[in-house]
């Protein structure tokens, strides 16, 4: 009797849902989901009181309604700020898109596009010609294809070019990257037969020559460069041209697959130097795939560049349709490789904004965010740090940096905290000091970073 008289103190749902603060959550989360959360939290508490735990109060439970819809309808895909000094960061998307990069994609997300329609003819056209020109004119090439992502673009290539033929690679070259992404399963699935030639670290030029001499079905050399991590030591390696040059004796095509991607010197950055893209095309690779969303800066892409008697056939594979690119990648794709046309890619393609960034300029940032945080009452101090590169490219390089330490008793704890909020901030743990990079903390993110950080570190 006793427990029917305390669920008797439960307010009704209608009553719940007029209160002030369940009628500001309406217009965020509509009637149907509202209400939803109100009996869901009452079937709840009812459950406790039956276990013993006293009824809440009325303002208590509209907490946990508020509280109820944010955990369950919150989007999961949620902007954080990246403070790691991580540039290209898997984890958190990878790079992020310049401001005209954002435009394009929101210019043709509002309404209709040309995705696939000739303007001039007035006819049915093909998205395969969208980025086309750019690339064209930016790397070199022939003809070019953009599919949805690297992957995408090597597993297409290789079935067009060696489905049911041997591929020849250096057992150095059988790299995994994130994602368990393998040259040797991608292979696989291209109906490609993985003829292995040398060794981990040593594959000399008179290994391929062995294998075309011993195996009659070899159908195309495959490049693959070892991006994500580096063999030092006794190491002997064939380089591209010369597998070019190999190649074109046996008549048999050479693919380079450069994983990064990248259009800029990245030694003139105190960088060491990654295979840039022209450089393949020039060396004479028949096809080079690469990604959209490293080093070039753009959105999640694979692109394929090369010689137009294999990337044609490509375009016209019945996996190219599985694996194309939709309209906002195409559009964000495009103004991305006209930043590198107007020679503007340093000033405004953040990934290599942040490449670029001085010293000097990261210590006045660094100097502005101890002032800030000293006035909030907050002790910091600015030592100096490595920020790295990422996503994969260039392993073991850094670039200098000026780090922003909070000393907090538990970095552990104050680093948990600062990821719970909003926005999240993702930061790094450093001889047992919580530190903030501003090479990857975007000039708009420097107050909501700051509020965070004071917020995190309140008693």
């Amino acid at each position: 009797m006793a427990e029917t008289v305390s669920l008797r103190q439960l307010p009704s749902v209608d009553r719940l849902l007029g209160d002030p603060t369940i009628q500001t959550l309406l217009p965020l989360y509509g009637h149907r989901l509202t209400v939803a959360a109100i009996r869901q939290t009452l079937d709840r508490v009812r459950e406790e009181a039956r276990a013993g735990n006293p009824i809440p109060s009325p303002e208590a439970l509209v907490v946990r309604i508020a509280q109820h819809l944010q955990d369950h309808l919150a989007p999961t895909l949620r902007p954080v700020i990246n403070a790691t000094g991580v540039i290209i960061h898997t984890n958190l998307g990878r790079a992020p898109l310049s401001a005209a990069a954002r435009a394009a994609m929101d210019a043709v997300a509002r309404g209709y596009s040309n995705l696939e329609y000739d303007l001039p003819a007035g006819r049915r056209g093909h998205r395969t010609v969208h980025a086309e020109q750019l690339l064209r004119e930016l790397t070199g090439a022939e003809a070019a294809l953009v599919v949805n992502n690297n992957a995408g673009a090597v597993l297409l290539a290789l079935t067009v070019m060696a489905r049911g033929w041997g591929v020849l690679i250096s057992r150095g070259q059988l790299i995994e990257i994130g994602g368990g992404f393998r040259i040797p399963e991608v292979m696989a699935q291209s109906g490609a037969r993985l003829v292995e030639v040398g060794t981990t670290n040593r594959t000399h030029l008179q290994d391929y020559e062995q294998a075309l001499a011993e195996e009659p079905d070899i159908a195309l050399i495959l490049y693959a460069h070892t991006s994500n991590f580096r063999i030092v030591g006794f190491t002997a390696t064939v380089e591209l041209p010369e597998l070019v040059e190999l190649g074109e004796s046996y008549y048999i095509p050479v693919m380079a697959d450069l994983g990064s991607g990248a259009l800029l010197d990245t030694a003139a950055f105190g960088l060491a130097h990654e295979p840039t893209v022209q450089e393949s095309v020039a060396a004479g690779a028949a096809v080079v795939c690469f990604s959209g969303d490293k080093l070039l800066g753009g959105p999640q892409a694979g692109i394929i560049v090369g010689k137009a008697e294999w990337v044609e056939p490509m375009k016209r594979h019945p996996l190219a349709r599985a694996l194309r690119a939709d309209k906002l990648c195409l559009a964000g794709l495009q103004a991305t490789l006209m930043h590198y046309l107007r020679d503007e890619a340093t000033t405004h393609i953040p990934v290599w904004r942040m490449i670029a960034a001085p010293v000097e300029e990261l210590e006045r940032r660094a100097r502005r965010w101890q002032r800030a945080l000293r006035r909030a009452g907050i002790r910091a101090e600015v030592v100096e740090g490595r920020s790295t590169v990422g996503g994969g490219s260039l392993p073991g390089e850094t670039l200098p940096t000026r780090l922003l330490a909070l000393p907090v008793p538990d970095p552990d704890r104050t680093a948990a905290a600062l990821r719970r909020g909003d926005p999240p901030v993702v930061a790094r743990i450093e001889e047992d000091r919580l530190v903030l990079d501003p090479r990857t903390v975007l000039p708009e993110e420097e107050d909501a970073l700051l509020r965070r950080v004071v917020e995190s570190m309140r008693p």
